[in-house]
């Protein structure tokens, strides 16, 4: 598929159609509209459409993305993008295969259906005519996978091809960074730093933090950091250093089994609970070496059966949120050592921190992520959280640009964004204001949307 991405800033937004207002497209729509795009919603429900209208700044329409009176009325004519992304894989395809009919340049999908993303489906993927296909079940397995090699992050994301790690973490009270200034970390580790602070959030406020800055137990941190640098700074933060393997999942959907595969390719000890007898004993067939259970995630004594209690992760990846809590909070109760949850509304995300569940994620980042990437010009990746509004993108420095040949203190960077790193023939430094960039260095950034579009102007 196509996917060298649009040309867009906040000097030229561009019409951008989202269709299905389900937890991904709201996410995708809310990231789009707040840096400055004209965002139009379609959506069949009246009352999610409502709660849309409410909650976002974008224009909805009512029907469906597979009926052309309806595209039309969300502007198919003038649109640069239409991103289709209900939990309809046929009505997806559809939507793109009519606007590409219209004209319009750029179509994302999101399929989930193995059948519809197989090689035998290549053709009517190819008749669709999108640039783009995600899969939030995908991603999301890759998001567990990646936490569960960092037990104790609330967050990891893998940039520059995997020389520079980002690491979210909630600060413990006995973490070694407790009530340091970053300008004394900082002179620790003098001459060539190992990581950086990237972005703090506290009392649900996400700030770009400067050498003034006092860290506090409970803030959770976005740090950037070199992969050989990565067990440093995993101690620093006060979170484990080695990855789990004993791992019990809760649910078997298509997250759980595309998770069993690749944890089981590593080496790990899988167990799952599955509450549907048929999808339990095809699941039992189709796993080798992980142990199926049948039955309700939230029966105590099942869980027990699971020795729930010696797993060293538990992830509860049902599509029913007080499930996943619940068997959660027994699992921490019995001694679980970490809980991963996966929550679709995100309301509940305060409750989850407050009762002591350990990671909370949601299907709609890593989605978001792949749509982000393909909208904004010149960036190679790009990481959003659930909570705050920081994001960390990845670019690379190019010839001629304002920032090839200069230093990084001499840039006019907006405060709201910081260089984090620097990748240069394969190696990675932590960037530091006397750095100077040249040509082809990929810079991984953090940096608040609104913000974003002035900062890859100087680099692209």
């Amino acid at each position: 598929m196509h996917t060298s991405g649009l040309v867009v800033g906040h000097d030229a937004p561009v019409h951008i159609i989202v269709v299905g207002a389900g937890e991904v497209g709201s996410h995708v729509a809310d990231r789009l509209s707040r840096e400055g795009h004209d965002v139009v919603v379609v959506e069949t429900n009246d009352a999610r459409r409502r709660q849309i209208e409410d909650e976002l700044d974008v224009l909805c329409v009512a029907g469906s993305g597979t009926h052309p009176a309806t595209l039309r009325e969300a502007g198919l004519a003038r649109a640069d993008l239409l991103v289709a992304v209900t939990t309809n894989d046929e009505a997806n395809l559809v939507a793109s295969m009519l606007a590409k009919q219209a004209g319009v340049a750029n179509t994302i999908i999101r399929i989930e259906a193995p059948q519809l993303r197989a090689k035998d489906a290549d053709e009517l993927r190819i008749a669709s005519g999108a640039d783009l296909v995600i899969d939030p079940d995908e991603e999301t397995a890759h998001e567990v996978l990646d936490l569960i090699q960092y037990p104790g992050a609330t967050e990891v994301a893998v940039m520059a091809g995997g020389e520079v790690i980002v690491i979210g973490a909630r600060l413990p009270d006995d973490a070694p960074l407790v009530g340091k200034q970053l300008s004394e970390i900082a002179a620790e580790f003098e001459p060539e730093w190992e990581f950086l602070v990237g972005a703090i959030t506290r009392a649900h406020e996400t700030i770009i933090p400067r050498s003034e800055h006092r860290l506090e137990a409970h803030d959770l941190l976005r740090v950037i950091c070199r992969r050989k640098s990565r067990r440093l700074t995993s101690e620093l933060l006060g979170i484990e250093r080695s990855a789990a393997q004993r791992i019990l999942l809760l649910g078997g959907g298509r997250t759980a089994q595309i998770l069993a595969e690749r944890l089981i390719q590593q080496g790990a000890q899988v167990t799952m609970i599955e509450r549907d007898p048929d999808r339990a004993r095809r699941l039992a067939e189709a796993l080798d070496h992980v142990l199926v259970l049948e039955g309700d995630i939230t029966d105590s004594s099942l869980l027990d059966e699971a020795d729930v209690q010696d797993a060293q992760v538990v992830v509860a990846l049902t599509g029913e949120d007080d499930a996943n809590i619940l068997a959660c909070l027994y699992a921490k109760s019995v001694g679980a050592n970490e809980t991963i949850a996966v929550a679709h509304r995100l309301d509940l995300l305060s409750l989850l921190d407050e009762v002591g569940i350990d990671v909370a994620l949601s299907p709609r980042t890593a989605s978001a992520n792949g749509v982000l990437r393909f909208v904004r010009r010149d960036v190679t990746a790009v990481t959003t959280f659930l909570q705050g509004d920081a994001e960390v993108i990845e670019i690379a420095v190019r010839p001629d640009s304002e920032a090839d040949g200069s230093c990084i203190a001499d840039l006019p960077l907006p405060k709201e964004v910081l260089v984090g790193a620097i990748v240069r023939d394969g190696k990675a430094t932590i960037a530091r204001g006397r750095s100077v960039l040249r040509a082809r260095d990929h810079l991984v950034l953090v940096a608040m949307p609104h913000a974003i579009d002035d900062a890859t102007r100087l680099f692209g």
